[in-house]
């Protein structure tokens, strides 16, 4: 996947977990993990914002770009 979610470092960086944050956004901890494990296909915004929020982070050191190695660009 290009699209790399790095939620667990953030967490580590902050001392924080997961359900604590969960809790904090308004979201269950089961669509947290879901996203931390970069299962989702999608995340809200909104709850973006929040986790942001909650981090004190920018969008950017939560979603990072990786290109895949079979892509020629």
């Amino acid at each position: 996947m290009a699209i790399v979610i790095n939620l667990d470092v953030m967490l580590a960086r902050r001392k924080m977990a997961s359900k604590d944050l969960a809790e904090a956004v308004g979201i269950t901890a089961q669509n947290l993990s879901i996203l931390k494990t970069g299962k989702a296909k999608a995340i809200r915004l909104s709850t973006l914002e929040a986790i942001c929020r909650e981090l004190a982070c920018q969008p950017g050191d939560i979603l990072e770009y990786r290109p895949d190695a079979a892509d020629p660009s």
